[in-house]
């Protein structure tokens, strides 16, 4: 047989970023096999397995030639079964089993998808990352699952055509029949659809807590929730995602990327406009929250990107996971490096903690006695360490709700009226941040601190009581002055008053309390 050669335009992931792969097809004669070069991991080697019987059950008949396929660029691991459409196209063209129609160049669309045996296409991962990244290189018209076209709606100028088998490809390409396009989505609509978590109204009493999340939302704080089991800590922290701002498009792509490459997003559903609340169990590893494996995949600081990370039972979570979340907390960004792929995540959360204050759960509870020896408490809060406690802004004590607060009939404030306040005081820190890459009071570094968090004459003199006879670390009193701005912009005043630091101190007492 004379020999051809085709090419099929794809797009992989490396990362949370997509780059172009041209699979280029080379049939000539000889003994009928399939090769695939360019770096292809196992699932891509296995892929001509898949493609063959595809091709065959969608009425084109098998090949008899020997078949070359290279995945360019060849210095970049392709991974996943995204690649399976691209390169049964390319092997019918140049097999000669499919003639695309005049001015239908298959160079110049992209195409992904995994095929079943019998021809019908699944969804992939990684369909945001790859679709962008088709726009940043000037394509328009992308060939894609229909499972995964809603998770690309909000894309503008860009022509989605969904499939759900191999045949619709084919006659497209030959132009037999058409494909319908997918009428793209604004964002704000999505937006209008959004449904929040838990609402706070469903909270009873715990008005001290209500206040300390309310200024932890505003200013993006870090919070950790100590009190005795079933005093409402776990609802409190569900009830967080419900009163952040509304994710921005940016946001929204930053935050769908992530989920979209590790396969978190259920196949059909759309870009993400609420924001994530992640809740590892104690016994997740380094690995799982921080990221990693043998394909170093985001971890739970990543999916939790744009949201809220809760770790319930902190002392119970290993001692080398939680040291790791160090540097994801300072910088928000984690690297994370293996022998055979390096990648490097976004990771901008609110870390939300609650724990007990011992291991029994009722030291200090003035309902029921603790069972737990001063050594046996020692230990279990030794587990949380100084450098850790330095990098939580707020730190409340949650108590048993008094049943007279259960059973009232008086109503509580909810999400959205709480969510009005926070969203204000955002908007002050949106516009009092702009051009600098910040957009809360938690993003300040120290620099930041001391042109925008400076405090009146009275209240730096309380400040500087309360770092004398608290012991507090340079960096505890950088975060005091941080969440004082924010309680500054709740109220919408432009200085730091003496009232606003001494509510922030309040929210570091617990260091002196359980672990002076």
């Amino acid at each position: 047989m004379a020999e051809i050669l085709a090419k099929v335009l794809t797009f992989g992931v490396a990362g949370v970023n997509g780059f172009p792969v041209h699979v280029e097809v080379f049939a000539t004669g000889g003994l009928p096999m399939m090769e695939i070069i360019g770096l292809p991991d196992t699932s891509v080697r296995e892929s001509k397995n898949r493609v063959t019987a595809a091709i065959a059950n969608s009425g084109r008949g098998g090949s008899t030639a020997r078949i070359t396929v290279n995945l360019a660029p060849a210095d970049i691991k392709k991974e996943g079964p995204s690649f399976d459409l691209p390169i049964a196209l390319g092997v019918m063209i140049a097999t000669d089993m499919l003639h695309p129609a005049p001015g239908v160049d298959s160079d110049q669309i992209a195409f992904f998808g995994e095929l079943s045996l019998d021809g019908s296409i699944q969804p992939v991962n990684g369909a945001l990352p790859m679709v962008i990244s088709a726009k940043e290189n000037g394509i328009r018209t992308v060939i894609l699952p229909d499972r995964n076209a809603r998770e690309v709606s909000c894309i503008q100028g860009m022509h989605i055509l969904p499939v759900s088998n191999l045949s619709e490809v084919i006659c497209w390409l030959e132009k037999q029949t058409g494909i319908t396009e997918q009428e793209q989505t604004a964002f704000d609509t999505l937006l209008n659809d959004a449904v929040t978590g838990t609402d706070m109204c469903q909270i009873r009493g715990q008005k001290g807590a209500r206040r300390a999340i309310e200024v932890a939302a505003a200013g993006g704080h870090n919070m950790l929730m100590i009190g005795v089991p079933g005093s409402g800590k776990t609802m409190l922290a569900r009830c967080i995602p419900g009163i952040l701002p509304p994710m921005s498009f940016e946001e929204s792509l930053e935050t769908t990327r992530i989920h979209s490459i590790s396969g978190k997003l259920p196949p059909g559903s759309g870009l993400m406009v609420t924001r994530p609340f992640c809740a590892p169990h104690h016994n997740a590893s380094v690995a799982s929250l921080i990221g990693g494996g043998q394909d170093a995949r985001p971890g739970e600081v990543s999916l939790a990107h744009n949201g809220v990370l809760f770790l319930d039972e902190l002392p119970e979570f290993s001692r080398s996971a939680l040291e790791a979340l160090r540097q994801p907390l300072e910088d928000g960004m984690v690297s994370v490096a293996r022998v055979k792929k390096q990648a490097r995540y976004q990771s901008s959360f609110m870390l939300v903690a609650a724990m007990n204050p011992c291991p029994c759960g009722f030291y200090g509870s003035n309902r029921r006695a603790c069972r737990c020896t001063p050594p046996e408490i020692r230990k279990y809060l030794d587990r949380i360490s100084g450098p850790l406690l330095d990098r939580i802004d707020l730190q409340i004590e949650v108590d048993s709700v008094p049943l007279q607060e259960i059973s009232s009939s008086e109503p509580s404030e909810n999400s959205a009226s709480v969510a009005a306040r926070v969203s204000k005081a955002r908007s002050i820190q949106l516009e009092r941040y702009r051009g600098t890459g910040k957009h809360c009071n938690a993003q300040l570094d120290n620099a930041d601190v001391k042109r925008y968090c400076t405090p009146d004459e009275e209240a730096v003199r309380l400040l500087n009581t309360a770092l004398d006879s608290l012991h507090l670390s340079m960096r505890a009193y950088q975060r005091i002055l941080k969440v004082s701005r924010t309680i500054a912009d709740l109220e919408g005043s432009d200085r730091i008053l003496s009232a606003h630091i001494a509510e922030a101190v309040q929210y570091r007492e617990l260091d002196q309390k359980y672990w002076r």
